[in-house]
């Protein structure tokens, strides 16, 4: 057992503003909505020595003995007997060699997951020929979406609070936009940056320039300064459209940005035509509005390029939690398999109206979502930003019967008071990335949910997992029976590093169940399904591949997650490679905490991370909370946590944050509160340490010192 210690003070990191999403009100005080959920697993057993252990070789020799002597009696049986008792000996002599090696659990396992199996593989084949007809075809997005436009020109394709836009109305000004670009010289391979809020002319934007076979990159509408600056140059854009709304935010870094970048300025409503200016006046910008009036609708100019199936679509950018954002790339190809992929999995139908309160600059929103409109004729719902109270009162007014949901989303919306719209409304699925297992349960039974769509994946991965049978807290599932039809795996590594851990060959090794590990997905060169296209950035990219995996020479995408699978396949979250940390020499499971801590402080947003105390070693649990009316009760959280969680996964020091940074995802940062440790002279919320017996107590300079100076052990 090893005694504890805490990070240094740590420099000072201003955090964000916080997010402006609805939260729904006041989260419920503790005392009225704390939940005692059931103790979970923190520990996860590193794999210290790459050895694995010793195994009975029984099996093996008996079945090597077993399967001649057997061949060889039903060899003698189909001679003396005939074909149909040599036939019957030869399965008898199966079951018989499947009974000795891998064993009567193989066929108990093989039976309870089958159906789920099958579903998943039929869903596969039809993912794999929709593809297949659309590359043999050389087919585009334009091409599928104006094929739909053909088909149904009067049907709503987008609605939002403000718009009701049909699938013809969307083709003309994606018609515009592309004769406009197409004028001003770009083509195909130019890149064409958009800055624009959820709105029907979002999508139309980039799909009309990608008619012309130009790469749009969809930029964070968060995004400020230095970061919006790098997101233009990351993705070596040529010019940039954005809306009036983000005027000030671009004209900020527009004598910043490279000389041949063109602006162009989209007022999104039209009260903004006198007071969005700057830039105009200025010369910095085009007012893009009076140049789509005066383009054609009808189609596209005979002279433009076209884009082909495997060329760029789109940039979207990562979130970037960690640092700066990513541009990672979306080819036409890879955005049919996405959307495709998760409508064949989960069972949509082309008359489901989606509801999603997504950004559109990201996969989930963007591709997921808005994938179902334009390739399979569906209407999609928007929203410029989310609303906890509004989601259910929405779906009933637009009458959605799927809805989406991402991050924090769900629990935001579960702490919001009942109300009438919680089970009127026509909603049989909701599908996202996200919905803790500790608050699963209790979402569906509020909300009337029949199903739930959990995926896994990221942007530029090929590592892309669904549950499609929803098996509470699973984001996926490998097939144990024939798992090679899906090449994806989870490998031994450093829960610390991510680092795979290689065996005497020199290669990585399959967790068993149970057994966390490091997520990843086989690479195929020229197969959408398991190609990686990665970012932007060839460096950033290469930094996602790993080499010489089950044999030498083959590659994969590294998720960098801890995942965890059950004997049934079934896959987990368990967290991301970094957040883990060890204290009194066990492994924390930062995901696991922050969702047991977030249950019993009302659903309110929980930060989890380690930070080292002076002269101890291991890394000491702190958690921010985020509750800027002072709802939670600290000495009634304590004693709730005790119950919950096992000594060592408890939070040694407490913060009660003013403010949170969330990103367009509803991910939460911990970086920047990671880096300023809990040190109260450059911390301004209130701060709070375990006690020895398990009491918190204010945090002061006092106490600070003490700590440092080694006279409060942990």
């Amino acid at each position: 057992m090893c005694t504890a210690g805490v990070v240094d003070g740590g420099a000072a990191a201003t955090t964000g503003g916080a997010d402006a999403a609805d939260n729904g009100g006041a989260a419920p005080a503790p005392s009225s909505t704390a939940l005692n959920p059931p103790q979970v697993s923190i520990s996860m057993n590193e794999p210290e020595n790459l050895k694995p252990p010793a195994k009975s070789n029984f099996r093996r020799y008996l079945q090597w003995i077993l399967a001649p002597v057997l061949t060889a009696i039903s060899g003698l049986i189909l001679y003396y007997q005939g074909p149909w008792y040599g036939v019957a000996t030869l399965y008898a002599t199966l079951i018989t060699t499947l009974l000795v090696r891998p064993g009567w659990r193989w066929f108990y396992i093989a039976a309870v997951t089958t159906p789920r199996d099958t579903v998943a593989l039929f869903a596969y084949i039809r993912v794999l020929l929709f593809i297949k007809r659309q590359e043999r075809k050389n087919l585009n997005i334009g091409d599928i979406f104006e094929a739909n436009v053909a088909r149904q020109p009067d049907k709503l394709a987008i609605v939002s609070e403000s718009q009701q836009w049909t699938f013809r109305q969307l083709n003309e000004h994606s018609n515009r936009v592309a004769n406009v670009f197409h004028s001003h010289g770009y083509k195909k391979g130019d890149v064409v940056g958009l800055l624009l809020e959820n709105r029907a002319e979002f999508v139309a934007t980039w799909l009309g320039l990608s008619k012309i076979g130009v790469i749009t990159p969809l930029i964070n509408t968060n995004l400020r300064g230095a970061s919006l600056q790098h997101s233009i140059t990351v993705g070596q854009c040529t010019a940039l459209i954005y809306g009036a709304s983000f005027r000030s935010a671009v004209m900020d870094i527009a004598k910043d940005l490279p000389a041949h970048v063109g602006l162009y300025q989209f007022n999104d409503e039209s009260n903004q035509e006198v007071v969005a200016s700057e830039g105009l006046s200025q010369g910095l910008a085009q007012q893009l509005n009076g140049l789509l009036e005066t383009a054609a609708k009808d189609k596209v100019a005979a002279g433009a390029s076209r884009a082909d199936h495997h060329d760029k679509l789109v940039y979207i950018y990562t979130s970037g939690t960690t640092g700066l954002p990513k541009a990672a790339v979306i080819t036409h190809s890879r955005y049919f398999f996405i959307a495709a992929g998760i409508h064949y999995t989960l069972g949509f139908k082309d008359q489901d109206v989606f509801y999603t309160p997504l950004p559109l600059y990201h996969t989930a929103g963007g591709v997921m979502s808005m994938g179902q409109a334009l390739l399979f004729g569906s209407t999609v719902v928007i929203r410029k930003k989310f609303s906890a109270s509004g989601y259910f009162s929405d779906c009933a007014r637009f009458q959605c019967t799927v809805g989406q949901y991402i991050g924090e989303m769900a629990r935001y919306i579960l702490a919001t008071p009942s109300a009438p719209h919680d089970r009127n409304h026509q909603v049989r699925m909701v599908f996202g990335n996200g919905l803790r297992p500790q608050i699963w349960p209790q979402f569906v039974e509020r909300f009337g949910i029949r199903k739930v769509g959990e995926f896994y994946g990221a942007t530029e991965g090929n590592a892309n997992i669904m549950n499609n049978d929803s098996t509470v807290g699973a984001i996926g599932f490998i097939s144990r029976i024939l798992p090679q039809i899906y090449p994806i795996s989870i490998i031994k590594a450093d829960p610390h590093t991510g680092e795979p851990l290689r065996n005497s060959q020199g290669l990585c090794e399959r967790c068993e169940a149970d057994e966390p590990g490091v997520f990843v997905g086989k690479i195929v060169r020229g197969n959408p399904c398991r190609e990686f296209l990665g970012y932007v950035d060839q460096k950033a990219s290469s930094k996602k591949v790993v080499h010489d995996v089950f044999s030498k020479g083959d590659m994969a995408f590294i998720s960098g997650d801890l995942l965890v699978a059950d004997e049934r396949g079934y896959l987990y979250f368990r967290d991301r490679t970094g957040d883990t940390f060890r204290w009194k020499g066990e492994n924390v499971s930062t995901s696991e905490v922050e969702a047991q801590l977030s249950n019993l402080a009302g659903y309110k947003d929980v930060i989890v991370y380690g930070v080292s105390i002076p002269n101890t070693e291991g890394r000491a649990g702190m958690a921010a909370i985020y509750d800027p009316t002072r709802e939670v009760n600290v000495s009634q959280l304590g004693v709730e946590l005790a119950k919950s969680l096992p000594n060592y996964a408890r939070p040694q020091f407490l913060r009660f944050l003013r403010k949170i940074d969330l990103t367009g995802t509803f991910k939460l940062r911990k970086v920047e509160h990671q880096q300023q440790g809990f040190n109260p002279e450059i911390i301004d919320d209130e701060l709070f340490y375990a006690q020895p017996d398990g009491v918190y107590a204010p945090l002061t300079p006092a106490v600070y010192e003490r700590i440092v100076r080694n006279e409060l052990r942990f």
